[in-house]
Formats: structure tokens, C-alpha cells, sequence
């Protein structure tokens, strides 16, 4: 669309329909969580078994167990929301359905800002 000889950018339109976009992004954001939960229990088993931690009753008896706990798997979600920016972006780029990859994004975000709540709360 031209107005006044200047291309115009209908940002409106938002393409929405692209079933292979939402199996990809959904497949990212499961396999970006399955990952943080594997990290999550590697850590948790780390920590428990810690020398520091293994007479006290809890697995995050310490300051760096807690630490450990709280920002690998929150590093993760971190990250892979960081990546579905970045594939957003480039869907962007190439006139794809980018609003998927950017709700993927903003899901991935939302889980580590829940997690690293209830992380930091623990202890």
C-alpha cells in the first residue's frame, strides 16, 4: 500500500494461521521446558547430595544449593525465551507469523518469573 509515494506497513494484520509456525513454536517452548525440568531435577539431586546438605534436612540447606536451584533452570527459561525473540524476529523478517513466536517468548518469560519466585521464597 502506497500513500503520498511512502510505502505503508499494515502492522494491524497479524497472521495468526500458520499451523506449521504453531507446531514448530510449540515444540520449542515444550522442549525449552522439558530441558529446564531435567536441569531442575539435576540440580535439586546435586544439591541434596552436597556434603554440606547431607546431615541437614533439606537439599537446599545453603546459600549456594539455593543459588544453584534457582538460576539454572531460570537460566534456561531465560534463554529460550531470549531464542523465540530471536526466531520471532526473524519471522518478522520474512513476512511470517511472528505474534506466535512472540507469545511463545512472553510464555517462556512468565514461567521463569514464576519460577524464580517460588525459588527464591524456598529455604
Amino acid at each position: 500500500m502506497r500513500a503520498g509515494g511512502v510505502d505503508m506497513v499494515n502492522d494491524v494484520e497479524k497472521r495468526w494461521n500458520d499451523p506449521s509456525m504453531l507446531r514448530h513454536a510449540t515444540s520449542y517452548v515444550l522442549a525449552v521446558l522439558g530441558g529446564t525440568a531435567v536441569a531442575a531435577v539435576i540440580a535439586l539431586i546435586w544439591a541434596a547430595a552436597r556434603p554440606a546438605c547431607l546431615n541437614a534436612g533439606s537439599s537446599l540447606c545453603d546459600a549456594t544449593s539455593r543459588v544453584v536451584v534457582g538460576l539454572v533452570p531460570g537460566g534456561i527459561l531465560l534463554f529460550g525465551g531470549i531464542g523465540a525473540l530471536v526466531i520471532s524476529f526473524r519471522a518478522w523478517r520474512a513476512e511470517r507469523a511472528w505474534p506466535i513466536w512472540q507469545g511463545a517468548a512472553w510464555f517462556l518469560f512468565t514461567i521463569m518469573v514464576v519460577y524464580l519466585s517460588i525459588a527464591t521464597t524456598q529455604g
